[in-house]
């Protein structure tokens, strides 16, 4: 995995740092990038990243290497979190959006002995973990549209409004029965989507003594559609788009034991995200 995306990531944080140019300090904003990145493509901690010695199996390094108190106190600062979101944009946006987008959450569990305090509790498929949640509007490009990253017991509807009105273009945004809510289809459509979702469970209408989103009375009638029927049948895409970020070496697996409290999560779960998405680039160059 090495071999076939390093030379690209390294590429693009190169190309993007003469454009974003550091001033007055040691280490460019690129090297910081690139740094934390080469510890988190092979899965180990910064300290590992900041040290010659593991840099002999590559010629695509920086010419000189900060020590770990230095990445860190860097990586919290304002022009490297531009630099990373910019780079983020760089590769999503190396393709059009499609009109069908899926909305859901991947939970990022940690051990339960975890002294970490950011660390909630809340459900998972099988009953109840601790950890955090990665909340993510991907459609069909190599990266999601937004995502978030927050505590394990914060739902998923509340997330999603703050998700949602991040969303750019138009078309059908897809997802299960806890977003159907009438808030959640009113910021969809604010931003160019129709909200589609399967039924709340419990409920057979979908339908109480309030005042109904007139969109979702619309998506309603739109389940017993083919159309309706068609997509809510792609919604378990989103599963599969998860599910490939984390099978393959340097993809999202569990979170490691150095990896804890909120923005140290954030920030691993974006290299994560980079990394697959590059690897989705990729192979897409391969097959074409």
């Amino acid at each position: 995995m090495e071999c076939e995306l390093w030379p690209r990531l390294y590429a693009l944080v190169i190309e993007l740092g003469r454009q974003l140019r550091s001033r007055r300090v040691r280490y460019s904003d690129a090297v910081i990038v690139l740094v934390f990145l080469w510890g988190c493509l092979h899965d180990r901690p910064q300290c590992w990243s900041c040290e010659s010695r593991n840099w002999k199996s590559t010629r695509l390094k920086p010419v000189a290497i900060p020590s770990d108190s230095t990445l860190s106190r860097r990586l919290e600062s304002p022009s490297v979190k531009n630099f990373m979101t910019v780079l983020h944009e760089t590769v999503r946006n190396g393709d059009d959006q499609d009109l069908l987008s899926f909305i859901d959450a991947k939970p990022l569990v940690v051990g339960s002995c975890s002294k970490d305090p950011e660390a909630k509790a809340g459900r998972v498929a099988k009953g109840m973990a601790r950890g955090y949640k990665l909340h993510a509007i991907w459609s069909n490009r190599p990266l999601p549209e937004v995502w978030t990253v927050r505590s394990l017991n914060e739902n998923e509807s509340p997330v999603a409004q703050s998700l949602i009105p991040q969303l750019g273009g138009c078309g059908y945004l897809v997802g299960d029965g806890q977003f159907d809510v009438n808030v959640l289809h009113d910021l969809s459509f604010e931003r160019h989507h129709q909200l589609l979702t399967l039924p709340r469970r419990g409920n057979a209408k979908g339908l109480g003594h309030i005042k109904q989103s007139p969109h979702r009375l619309w998506a309603i009638e739109m389940r017993h559609g083919d159309l309706g029927r068609k997509l809510l049948r792609q919604r378990t895409q989103i599963e599969r788009l998860f599910g490939n970020a984390t099978n393959f070496a340097g993809g999202l697996a569990p979170l490691p034991n150095w990896v804890r409290r909120l923005h140290r999560v954030r920030r691993w779960v974006w290299a994560k995200l980079l990394i697959n998405g590059l690897r989705i680039q990729h192979r897409k160059r391969l097959k074409a």
